[in-house]
């Protein structure tokens, strides 16, 4: 196995010689009894001559080629989302375009399966003056979705954080939205731990009173929600949610920390979506080959084998996802390049910077042991380059 000096926390070098044996996963097709989606990455194109922190450049081909990654090991694509530095470097055209080239990609694949983030960052949240302004850029967007023949994800929307006054100025924007919507959506509540400006959504602090929220909206419009995405890092909350759900309605964790036994479930519940989430993950985006052996695994009643694929990848994804939550895309794209998917280590917004080098030393470490580094002597080459360029 191969050893190289790593840095640790306060600043030494160390050696660490690799451990892992990389997860393959399975062969043959992929037939899950979970919904799966990851929630996707762009790749940045470094040669573009741009400025990286005002403009947005993408390679399409090795980001589409991603997408094709994952609907290989049977997993669908929730496209332009938060991973995909949606706010924070992809503007609302590049959204789209990335949207359209992602399914008309996916035409040429069977099974493939893709949900597009609509929101409504095309408005600068200090530019919204009202309700109605945030609903005209919803629609904006949903038009835009739809005229592609896209499914929905309704993103949280920083403007109508801003703008709202309480819950039922939310049950008026959703309940205008859904009503227009041509196919069931799914809902998002992403927590302000990823987002600081979507503190309070649903109109309430309290987590409990804007779960009400929520839950009034959905069912209101039962037949409009195909399920709802949590983001708020607490298992408690979304076991709770998800048994209120209405019959037919499911539950997407986006628990970055719980998602193994969110995912298996408790058996809990008179329903059968209330007994276990299914997944819409940016965590999946880094460990997808594991995450589709362990699906393969719990699909085929192994459930002692789902678990331990997915337990090593935890301690992995917690600390991608460790405060300041909103920089894990920096981890992600640093397991995409570790694994070969991309030639740099570069994202949109010059967000590569992001995360320190003791962090991604760490985060080395862990995908180690975790079995995610898919080729450990060609990640162990680039992360030897990584250190050299920084003077190690």
């Amino acid at each position: 196995m191969a050893t190289l000096n790593l840095l640790t926390e306060d600043g030494r070098l160390a050696a660490y010689a690799l451990r892992g044996t990389p997860v393959a996963p399975p062969s043959g097709p992929k037939v899950f009894n979970r919904i799966a989606y990851s929630a996707a990455h762009v790749v940045a194109d470094p040669r573009a001559a741009n400025d990286p922190w005002l403009q947005c450049a993408v390679d399409w081909d090795a980001t589409l080629a991603y997408r094709q990654h994952l609907w290989s090991l049977g997993l669908g694509v929730a496209e332009a989302m938060d991973t995909a530095q949606r706010g924070m470097g992809l503007d609302w055209p590049t959204s789209l375009q990335l949207i359209q080239r992602t399914l008309q990609a996916a035409r040429t694949v069977p099974g493939a399966r893709v949900a597009s983030g609509r929101g409504t960052d095309q408005l600068d949240p200090a530019q919204a003056r009202s309700l109605d302004d945030v609903i005209r850029a919803y629609e904006e967007q949903m038009a835009a979705i739809e005229a592609l023949g896209g499914r929905l994800i309704l993103m949280c929307s920083r403007a109508l954080a801003r703008v709202a006054r309480g819950p039922a100025d939310y049950e008026r924007v959703y309940d205008r939205l859904l009503r227009q919507a041509r196919e069931p959506v799914i809902l998002h509540w992403l927590g302000d731990m990823f987002d600081p400006a979507l503190a309070g959504y649903w109109g309430s602090t309290d987590v409990e009173a804007a779960m009400d929220t929520a839950l009034g909206v959905i069912k209101a419009h039962p037949s409009k929600v195909d399920g709802i995405k949590i983001s708020l890092l607490d298992q408690a909350h979304e076991v709770r949610m998800r048994r209120r759900l209405p019959p037919g309605v499911r539950m997407y964790t986006g628990d970055d920390f719980h998602y193994p036994e969110l995912i298996e479930g408790d058996g809990v519940g008179e329903h059968a979506t209330q007994q276990h989430s299914d997944a819409l993950l940016g965590i999946f985006d880094a460990i997808a080959p594991v995450a589709s052996a362990a699906l393969d695994a719990l699909a085929r009643g192994k459930a002692q084998r789902y678990r331990a694929l997915l337990a090593p990848t935890v301690p992995l994804s917690r600390h991608i996802f460790q405060a300041p939550t909103r920089f894990y895309k920096t981890g992600v794209v640093f397991m995409a390049w570790l694994n070969g998917h991309q030639d740099h280590f570069t994202l949109v917004g010059g967000q590569h910077s992001a995360r320190s080098l003791p962090h991604l030393c760490e985060l080395f470490r862990l995908a180690d042991a975790a079995g995610a580094l898919a080729d450990p002597d060609h990640a162990t080459h680039r992360m030897r380059a990584l250190l050299a360029l920084n003077g190690l």
